[in-house]
């Protein structure tokens, strides 16, 4: 019974646990994963502005060389099993250092919250000695720091995504977090584990995740720039396009830009669904490294 359990373990692939300074170099890749892809329907890509007429891709590029010290930061608060509190003031200094490097412009608070509490609980997982499986990192992030991020969704935002999640009666990010990110844990990361398992190229893969998530998501950035009726248009879009066969479908990308188009036309940009795709990004890097 003992050699078989020796053999057994012997099986099992070596996992070294990764370094705060690891986490947060696969978050600032993650952030340039995003960035990168396109078409990506009214965001900022590397070749165009999407719907905004405030930043670009240079404007991106200097905030997330700003964030790449915060996301070590955080990844090793995490690792410490720091109070929420820690946390959050460390979030808020980035955000400042953020706005510093952008004159003002909000190019990544969304990411600054997300991505960093995905960074802590990979930090805290890591320290145990596991690997940064999409369960655990779901797990810890709720053992250590769920009841504090429950008190938080039921602030009352001043910011616009907060404001229009309010007055619409949608799940705000704030609500996201304090369920564990079910976007991301239960739609995005099965949809980019789907499109590896089918062997889609990266662009496909990122922009078939980016349309599931786009397709069920309360976006309230959606909702902040063209109301209810402009993020069940968004929704309703994305239904479609995934419908009709999604990026994996020979006139994927054509169909895309088509949609691209109509988001301009509207002033629509799924920035939550970004910050969510980026997420992903993480996950996956984190878990599978030599994936990408």
């Amino acid at each position: 019974m003992r050699e078989a359990a020796v053999r057994v373990a012997a099986q099992r692939p070596a996992f070294a646990p990764l370094a705060p300074q690891a986490i947060g170099r696969a978050a600032t890749l993650a952030l340039h994963d995003e960035l990168a892809l396109s078409p990506k329907p009214g965001l900022v890509t590397l070749v165009d502005n999407g719907s905004h007429e405030d930043m670009d891709a240079h404007t991106f590029m200097r905030s997330l060389f700003a964030l790449r010290g915060y996301f070590v930061r955080i990844a090793g608060l995490g690792a410490a099993r720091a109070p929420f509190e820690e946390l959050e003031r460390c979030g808020i200094e980035a955000e400042a250092r953020m706005l510093a490097a952008t004159d003002g412009i909000n190019t990544h608070r969304g990411a600054i919250f997300t991505l960093g509490l995905l960074c802590a609980s990979a930090g805290a997982v890591c320290s145990s000695g596991d690997s940064p499986t999409p369960a655990r990192l779901r797990v810890a992030m709720l053992e250590h720091w769920g009841e504090a991020l429950a008190a938080r969704a039921h602030r009352q935002s001043t910011l616009p995504g907060g404001i229009a999640a309010r007055r619409f009666g949608l799940r705000s990010a704030s609500a996201e977090a304090a369920l564990g990110f079910p976007v991301l844990f239960e739609t995005a990361l099965p949809a980019l584990q789907s499109a590896v398992e089918r062997g889609l190229p990266r662009q496909l893969m990122l922009l078939e995740t980016l349309f599931h998530v786009m397709a069920v998501m309360d976006d309230s950035n959606l909702a902040h720039r063209g109301g209810l009726q402009g993020l069940r248009h968004a929704q309703s879009v994305a239904n479609g396009y995934l419908r009709a066969g999604g990026a994996a479908r020979p006139d994927g990308v054509a169909a895309a830009l088509e949609i691209c188009c109509d988001f301009v036309s509207r002033r629509l940009s799924p920035g939550g669904a970004a910050d969510t795709l980026a997420a992903a990004c993480l996950v996956q890097r984190i878990g599978t490294p030599g994936l990408w």
